[in-house]
Order: C-alpha cells, then structure tokens, then sequence
C-alpha cells in the first residue's frame, strides 16, 4: 500500500468512527427495547410461564445493552480498538440471549433461529461494518445455532433443522456480500470528497498565495511609483530651467535634445501617475473629493487644451454641453482623468480628416459624458475586454499603435469608484462611442467652491515654467496635472516616411536606421551622423524596401516595429542575394536569452538592450562596418583570382587544342605526301583496266565495269579526304580571304558518314556563293564541334513511330548580316542551364566523354570573327544554333 493509499484508508477509518459509535448506540436502545418487548412473541408461541422464564434472561440483556451504550457514550474518540470491541459486543449479547433461548425451547424446531437473522441484518445495516466485522458476526451467528441445537438434544427434523441452516447461511452471504459492497461505495464517496477538500484546501492556499502576491505587487507598484516620483521630479524641474533659461549659443540640435529629454521625462511620470492611481484603486485607498464643477467651462476647456493634438493630426474636435446642464457636484479629478484617457484614446485611432466630439449630457438622474470618433472601431469580439488591465487588441512586435494598456482600465475603475460605469458601442470602420455614468448631483448651493477647466490646471500651455512665488507643493500638483495634458502619441509629423531620392557622394559608409519612435529616430540620427551617411525608416517594411534600394553598409533596426518586426525584417533581408551579406544590429528592449536566441536565430549580426550606451552603439557599427569592408574586398579578389583562372584554363586549353591541330597538320602532311603516291598508282591502274575493259567478253563487261567504277569512286573519295584533310590542317588564320560556306559544310558533313547510314536525316539549305571572310578551318571546327553534340544529343532520345532524327542546316542573308541556323530535333536544352553552356568546363555528359571545353571555343572563335550565336530550344521538340557573320564585305575591315 502506498503512502497516499495508507493515509486515505486511515483518514476514511478516523471519519467512519464516530458514525459507528452513533449507530452503534442507536442499535443499544433498539435492542434494548426490543429485547423486553419480546415477552409478547413468548406468550404467544408458548405460555405465560415460559414468558416468565424468560423475562430475567431478556431484562438482563436490555441491562447490558444499556451498560454499553454509556460505555460507547464516554468513550474517549482516540480509543478505536476498545469501540470496535463495544460495537461487536452490541450484537454479540443480543445474538447469545437468542441462542440460550433457543437452547432451552426446541433447539433446532425452534422460531427463534429468525431472531439470529434479524441480529445480523440489523447489525450490517446499522453499525457499518466492514466486509471481515460481517463475516466474523456471521461466523459467530451459525456457530451459536450449531451449539445450541447440539446441546439442546437429537435432531429430529433433519428437514426443518436444513431449512433453518439454509435461511441463516443465504442471509449471511448477503449480509456479508452487501456489507462488501456497501463499504466500497462508502469508500467511493469518501475519496471523492477527500480528493475534493484536498482540492480545496490546495485552491484556498493558492488563493491566499495569490492575495499575498497582489498585495505585494500593488505594494511594490505603490514603491517603486513613488520612489520613481522623486528622481523624476528632480530631473524634470531643472530640465524646465534650462529650457526656458534664454540661452543665444545654444544651437538648434541642443534645443532639439533637451525637447526630447523633456518630452519623454513627462510621458514617464504620466505613466508613473496612471501606475499608481491603479494601485490605489485597486486597495480601495482612492478617495472621492466631491466639489462643485461647471460642465459648461470644464468641458470646453478640456477640449481647448488637447486642441493642439487634434490640429496636429487634421483631426475636427467639437465638445458640447446640454443646455441647463451647468453646475455639478463631482470629484474633478477623477473627471478629468477619465475624459482625458478618452479623448487621447479617440484621437490615437482616428485618422486624419476624421471627427471626435465630447458631449456631456443627463439621463434619468446619471450624468453621461460621451467621447465618439470616427476611427477605425473596435471588432466585436474584442469588446468585452477593452476595459482590462494591460489588456491590447494587438500584442505583437508589428503593432503600429504603442500604449501600456492602462488608459481604460483606470476610466472604468476611476467610473466605478464615484458609483458609475463605462459602456462601449464600436462598427469596424465606422468608429467607436465611449459613454461614462456617473452619478448626477446638481448643486443648489453656493458655499462650495466653483471648479471650471482653468482652475484645475487644464490648460493649453503646457510648458508653464517654474516661478519663484510659487510653493513647492502646488507646483508638483501641477506638474502632475501638465503630464495628464502631455500626449502619448506621436505628431503626424513626426510619422511622416522619410524618403530618400539619392545618396550623396560622401565617402563615408551608409547606415540605415530603422525605428517607429520619432525621438529615438531623431537621437540616433544626430549622434551617429558624424560617422555615417545616415538614411531614415520609420516602419518595417520601409527598412526592407531602402535596404534593397540603398545597399547599405550597415542596418540599426528596433526589435519592435509596425508592418514587420526587426526579426522579419532580418529574415527577408537573409532572404535577398543583393542584402544577405549586410549586417544588421537589433536594438530590443527585452534583454531575456530567449530574445537574444531569437535576434541571431533570424540572422542578426549583432543586438543591443535598451539603455544603451552611445559609445558602444558607434563601436559595434564601426566594427562590422570595417568587417564588412574587408568582406567585400576579399569577394572582390576572389572573384578577380577565379577569372583569371578560368582565363588561364581557357587560354590552356586553346593552346592544346591549336598544338594538337598543329601536330595534325604535320602527321597529315607526312601521311598525305605517303597516301598520294600509292593512289597515283592506283588510278592509272584503275585507267589501265577501264581500257582493257572492251577486250572482255560482252556477257561480262557490264559487272567488270560496274566494279570497277565502285572501285573509282572509293579512290576518288579517298582523294576528296585527304584533299580535305590538307585544306583542315593549313593555318589561314592570317589568310583573312573569303570562303564558301556551302562548301565548308560540304566538308564537315563527310566526316560524319557513318552517321547519315545509322538513319540520321540531313537537310542542307545553303546556297551557293554564300561567303563570309576569316578562318576557314575555324569554322569548319566549329561546324563540325555543333554537329557532334546534335548527333550526341540525338541519340539520348526515343523518337515515335514515323520519326528520325534529323539535322536542319540553312544559310541566307539578312541585310549586312549572313545567318547560319543548325537545328536538330533531339531532346531541346532545359531552361536553368541555357545560359551555361558557353561557360567553360561545363557540360551535361558523363565523365571521361567531354571537357565542357566544345561550345566555349565555338563561342570565342565565333566572337573573333565578328559574329555572335544564339540558342533557342524547346524541351523535348528541338535545339538550334543560330549564328550571324557579317558579309564578306562589312567582315573585311573586322578582319584587317
């Protein structure tokens, strides 16, 4: 047994217990009742005096009964064997007076073996007991039977004796069986609720943990907001000092500095600000301050002081106010800190050229104030959770509005706090309606002071420095209040995508800068341009588009942008063979290992957490930069050594191939000199026996003369040859003279003999006096080099039924040009390497049958002759050369 299993049983054993000692009093007084009330059933069955007999016995045991029911009563609940002893006893005095009864009337004829059946079905029913308790009081219950029938005498109702046996036997196996049964379900029903109070139980202190969490976080949010404060302040009070102190040296690129430090000083405390009225909200420590407010000057006031955001967007801005709603009762404060969080919110997702407008109005008692916009709304699904705390409609790094999710998480809290609430109505497209409710109480009065827009600090002046008549206290309050008004959003301007229509000529290497934050784009901008070229995105997409314009030398991207995040942006830059090889460093302010996996995991060069230091940012750029310069000028040698290689090999294998011809030459020369003497002989012979030819009999002549000229004709082929073949090996390279093309294809076409007899068609369309001036022998090589590759190609196809493999030769004039066309219809040339195959070295045959050495020569020597060829093909349907010399005429000022 487990240890689990062995603490259920014992926990299941501990709550079982006292319910056995319950039923097992209960059992005490039925018994004990019933027991006396059997003198009834004695004098029925038998006689008053058996009646008398046995009232002693059944007193006696009702006594006991009763003894242990006070036994069980004061038994202490730690003492479980002595209650398990009490509770048999409980059965075993009921069980052994019925037994001496039956003892002492009939034995084994007698009724009273029914009352052994009611002792142990009363016993199972009421006192809970276990499968063995049921089996040892049934054990005990025959043995008691069996004794008394034997000691009362014989037995002479074997069959009664049997039915009685039989009856006691049946019952006690049910007994047991359903005791068995009965037990497990309890058992069933006992783990069940274990397991559910366990649950409970760990539910309770997980809840507990969690109350204790929260109330450490809002006491840390609490902390750190005011600890925060303070530093914060100080900064922000001698930065307004230096701002308005009237400074004529300080140039614009300073002001521009001390604007963005100022700026981003108030966005922080504003965000500070909204942290800690959460908290306060939250620990039900916000307190509502009712005065008296004039709806009439506070809304068009509130209206008034973020005019300026609206003007910068285009954006149409109207408040309005029902007319006889004027004086309120409510907390300003709170007020302005919900409509504010509104207005902001419209103006943020509203678009250029759109309208918000501000109405405050009343309705059955409440106060409405309505904030609506005709931005892009809010999709339908998304409404229930707008109110949550940190709660955004787009959580991604691509998001293009920025915000902590706070803003309408505190107008509900703020709402609800004065008794009221906030509602939403949004259409996609469309635009949104904000509508709060709160409590409406005119005020009757005028003892209370009167709150309009200008006395709680509202005002379109944000900038309002520091005076020496003010007190310390109230200037913070109303610094505070100047950080409520300052915006968190971006000007349109500021948004605008800078566009680049060229570079300048600077020497000095381009950095991309990619961010969506206008002041860390302005920063970065100021600080690094002295080193750099610098061009601006201020989005994604915009990064990876100048990128692919530009060709930086280096990218700074941020990690979170609108359109496309720094790690997509990274990826499709790896993606591009002209801006692979750029590298690109991420600025992100999450500084986990995860983000640092993920940041070179997309192929980021290098990566930086925000704060960063300055120095650091140049040192990096500077040393990629110079690692990519050096990068650069390797590739370029690279590239340079491996076309002067491929010209070495190129020029090599010319000069083999032209040595090769040479050595041709001079062994043609020696055999031809060799060959032309014995075929000398040989044709005067054949003359010889041509003339001797009349003096053959008639029946005989016409096979000796046909033989003969067979015989003629394979000399004078033979003579054709090696006149060829002299003409092949002469160099007339300085020759420069024009040649018949018709007949150079003549010429090629008789080395390829046994290629005509395996069934290769040719058709030749070249006219006569169709000349071009250069190398005879050079094209002939040419020639016959295309020749040979159709004829190679052509024999790796199958061709259908009723089709052979055929070569197209044809020859004309286009203007000044002489065009020469070879076509073939073998297997065509795939598409990916048509451009390859002029390269040297490259070829499609297997090794050992080509050097990839053939076409590039017929390119350079066609090249050399003023000419240029072009490949078209079709997969499957045909390839053909097409190749264009200038006539004889234009080519003889090429060639001299």
């Amino acid at each position: 047994m487990t240890a689990s299993s062995a603490s259920l049983e014992r926990s299941f054993n501990e709550y079982e217990q006292p319910i056995r000692v319950q039923n097992a009093k209960v059992c005490c007084i039925v018994a004990g009742i019933f027991m006396p009330a059997g003198l009834v059933l004695d004098y029925l069955k038998y006689d008053y005096e058996t009646m008398i007999g046995f009232l002693p016995h059944r007193l006696i045991c009702s006594l006991l009964l009763g003894v242990l029911w006070f036994a069980l009563h004061y038994c202490p609940p730690h003492k479980t064997r002595l209650a398990w002893v009490l509770g048999h006893l409980v059965a075993l005095f009921p069980l052994l007076s019925i037994s001496w009864m039956i003892y002492t009337t009939e034995g084994a004829a007698s009724p009273y073996y029914a009352g052994l059946n009611l002792v142990n079905l009363g016993s199972a029913i009421l006192l809970r007991w276990s499968f063995a308790d049921s089996a040892l009081i049934f054990s005990l219950t025959l043995v008691a039977y069996l004794v008394a029938t034997f000691l009362h005498g014989p037995i002479t109702n074997l069959g009664l004796y049997y039915n009685n046996l039989y009856f006691l036997s049946v019952t006690g196996v049910f007994i047991v069986a359903g005791s068995w049964l009965y037990n497990n379900i309890r058992r069933s029903e006992f783990q069940l609720r274990y397991s559910l109070d366990e649950n409970r139980a760990e539910l309770e202190a997980s809840n507990q943990k969690l109350r204790e969490l929260d109330e450490a976080k809002n006491r840390f949010f609490a902390n750190i907001s005011h600890e925060l404060r303070t530093p914060l302040t100080l900064m922000i009070a001698p930065l307004e000092s230096i701002i308005h102190r009237e400074d004529a040296g300080r140039d614009a690129q300073e002001r521009e500095l001390l604007g963005t430090m100022h700026g981003n000083a108030m966005r922080l405390l504003k965000l500070i600000n909204d942290l800690l009225d959460l908290v306060r909200l939250e620990t039900g420590r916000a307190q509502v301050r009712t005065q008296r407010v004039s709806l009439g000057e506070f809304v068009p006031g509130l209206a008034n002081a973020v005019g300026a955001v609206a003007q910068d967007k285009r954006i149409n801005l109207q408040a309005r106010v029902t007319p006889g709603l004027d004086v309120v009762m409510t907390d300003p404060d709170k007020l302005e800190r919900i409509c504010l969080n509104l207005l902001f919110n419209a103006l943020k997702f509203t678009a250029s050229g759109g309208r918000v407008d501000i109405c405050a109005s009343d309705e059955d008692g409440w106060l409405l104030i309505e904030v609506r916009d005709t931005g892009m709304g809010i999709p339908a699904d998304q409404l229930p959770h707008i109110f949550g705390r940190f709660w955004q409609a787009d959580t991604s790094s691509q998001r293009k509005f920025q915000g902590m999710g706070i803003g309408l998480a505190l107008v509900k809290e703020l709402a609800e706090v004065q008794g009221g609430g906030v509602s939403v109505t949004s259409e996609v497209g469309k635009g949104t309606t904000m509508t709060v409710k709160l409590p409406l109480i005119t005020a009757n009065g005028a003892e209370a002071e009167l709150i309009d827009a200008e006395d709680t600090g509202v005002t379109a002046d944000t900038e309002e420095p520091l005076t020496s008549g003010k007190q310390e206290q109230d200037w913070i309050a109303n610094l505070y209040r100047r950080a409520e008004m300052f915006p968190a959003m971006t000007s349109l301007q500021a948004t605008l995508r800078p566009v680049e229509t060229g570079i300048s000529r600077s020497r000095k290497p381009k950095l991309l800068i990619a961010d969506d934050e206008p002041d860390m784009l302005r920063f970065l901008k100021s600080q690094l341009s002295t080193n750099f070229e610098v061009l601006e995105a201020v989005d994604g997409q915009q990064a990876v588009d100048k990128a692919a314009q530009f060709l930086p030398d280096i990218i700074l991207s941020d990690m979170m942008m609108p359109e496309k995040d720094g790690l997509q942006v990274c990826r499709e830059l790896r993606n591009r063979t002209s801006t692979k090889s750029i590298p690109v460093v991420l600025l992100t302010a999450r500084a986990d290992e995860r983000t640092k996996l993920d940041c070179l995991a997309a192929g980021a060069s290098d990566f930086l957490s925000k704060p960063f230091s300055l120095t650091e940012v140049m040192v990096r750029l500077k040393n990629l930069v110079d690692s990519g310069i050096y990068q650069k000028e390797l590739y370029s040698q690279k590239q340079q050594l491996e076309a002067a290689l491929e010209q070495i090999k190129e020029t090599e294998s010319m000069l083999v191939q032209n040595e090769k011809l040479a050595a041709l030459g001079r062994l043609s020369a020696g055999l031809i000199h060799e060959i032309n003497n014995p075929l000398n002989y040989a044709r005067q012979g054949l003359h010889v026996m041509g003339r001797s030819a009349k003096m053959l009999p008639e029946e005989e002549r016409a096979d000796f003369t046909e033989t003969l000229k067979d015989v003629e004709d394979g000399v004078n082929r033979v003579v054709q040859i090696i006149s060829d073949l002299r003409g092949f090996t002469r160099n007339t390279n300085e020759l420069g003279h024009a040649f018949d093309l018709r007949t150079v294809v003549q010429t090629g076409l008789r080395f390829f003999g046994h290629a005509w007899k395996d069934g290769v068609r040719q058709e030749v369309n070249v006219p006569e006096g169709l000349e071009i001036r250069g190398d005879s022998n050079q094209f002939t090589q040419v020639f016959i080099n295309l020749v040979q590759n159709a004829l190679d190609a052509m024999e790796t196809k199958k061709y259908p039924e009723g089709e052979s493999p055929c070569i197209a030769i044809t020859g004309s004039t286009r203007r000044s040009k002489v065009v020469f066309t070879l076509r073939d219809n073998g297997p065509g040339i795939p598409a990916e390497i048509r451009d390859k195959i002029f390269d040297p070295f490259f070829t499609t045959k297997d090794v050992g049958k080509g050097m990839g050495l053939g076409l590039s020569i017929c390119n350079r020597i066609i090249a050399d002759h003023g000419g240029r060829v072009e490949v078209r093909s079709q997969l499957g349907e045909f390839t053909e050369f097409i190749i264009e010399f200038p006539n004889a005429d234009s080519q003889e000022d090429h060639l001299t």
